[in-house]
């Protein structure tokens, strides 16, 4: 069983390495743009460079998801497994599973691309047809009905669950409610989770209650900012990739765009998760405490100057990175020189490794 795992965090690792250079590619060319566009997007008009490259980044952010599902199932089975990736992906993107859902995808769509390998055989005079009709078809077929399925359910169930929490919250202890919102929002990096923190704050803003909001974009900066400060305290703690990573992800954070560490967060999921809530709880709580509202739903720094208390705002999110900082560089383990050696994984399995490949093996 530890193999299989092992060999799961490879595939999975795989897929970051693929789309590392598109997070970075969209997410700074919408960061630019959103920079242009100042106090709100709809400044940009609909032409212009500005306009072109936000709409350009935000094109690219939409492929986040499909192109890690789809790496992460070429690494599990080759090239077989990329077009039914892409798909799944999408659907992940439907299902708003977010990028946790896409990584679920890409395993799903690779084991079963290998399963048809073994088990469908057909005439050698029908061969041909194995890699571009009966094997996308099938794994695309199959993992959309398990996708739609299996996990539309439960996320349809978190969200009603989560948004009854949060309104029960916000009649209570504004410190707890602001916690609770800031760990939302930052929980899972687009996910479900995130979705109905957005959609909550998003609501509260229309009618006038800004508070929310507030929270929304402090804790959405916190994550990189909290990761860079823990890479600034234990450097050792980080591969290289990721410290390369950073690089990018921090101009990101400054305008709000989180997206950045997912490749860092993807690789250690539980101890970066952990730590990106425990500085949101804190930073989100001071804020909703402190009243800091905000006239923007939206920009990162550039909302700041429009929050009631802008001076309020940047403490929040000062001691909400520090915390995060602190308690990474505490829960992380250091760097191994076969977590250097992962880290420059990128290559297409040959397909006489597949048949190596199985789903449960007892050590």
């Amino acid at each position: 069983m530890k193999k299989t795992f092992r060999e799961m965090k490879q595939h999975i690792l795989t897929g970051i390495s693929y789309f590392i250079p598109l997070v970075v590619a969209a997410g700074l060319t919408m960061a630019i743009g959103r920079l242009i566009a100042g106090q709100s997007v709809a400044n940009l008009g609909e032409t212009g460079i500005g306009y072109w490259l936000y709409q350009t980044g935000n094109l690219g952010m939409q492929l986040m998801v499909p192109m890690l599902c789809a790496y992460i199932a070429f690494s599990v089975a080759g090239r077989p497994a990329l077009a039914p990736g892409f798909i799944i992906g999408y659907v992940a993107n439907n299902i708003k599973a977010g990028f946790i859902g896409g990584m679920i995808g890409g395993l799903l769509v690779g084991y079963l691309v290998v399963l048809i390998k073994k088990y469908i055989k057909l005439p050698k005079s029908l061969e041909g047809i194995m890699p571009v009709i009966i094997i996308p078809f099938l794994s695309t077929a199959i993992s959309g009905l398990l996708m739609y399925g299996v996990l539309v359910g439960p996320i349809t169930w978190l969200t009603n669950l989560l948004t009854t929490f949060l309104t029960s919250l916000s009649e209570g202890s504004r410190f707890i409610y602001g916690a609770a919102l800031g760990s939302m929002a930052t929980f899972d990096f687009g996910g479900p989770v995130n979705k109905v923190a957005t959609a909550f704050a998003n609501a509260l803003y229309t009618d006038g209650i800004r508070d929310a909001k507030t929270v929304q974009i402090i804790a959405s900066m916190i994550p990189p900012f909290g990761i860079a400060i823990s890479c600034l305290l234990t450097p050792k703690k980080y591969t290289r990739n990721e410290k390369e990573t950073l690089k990018s992800a921090v101009p990101m954070g400054c305008v709000m765009i989180t997206e950045g560490v997912i490749p860092i967060a993807a690789r250690d999921l539980v101890r970066v998760v952990a730590s990106c809530v425990a500085g949101s709880a804190v930073a989100g709580g001071l804020s909703m405490m402190w009243g800091v509202s905000s006239e923007l739903l939206n920009g990162g720094f550039i909302a700041f100057p429009f929050f009631s208390d802008p001076m309020k705002g940047l403490i929040c999110l000062a001691i909400g990175s520090v915390i995060t900082g602190v308690v990474l560089s505490f829960l992380k383990r250091p760097v191994t020189a076969e977590d250097e050696k992962e880290d420059d994984l990128g290559h297409e399995v040959a397909e006489d490794e597949l048949d190596e490949i199985s789903f449960v093996n007892v050590e």
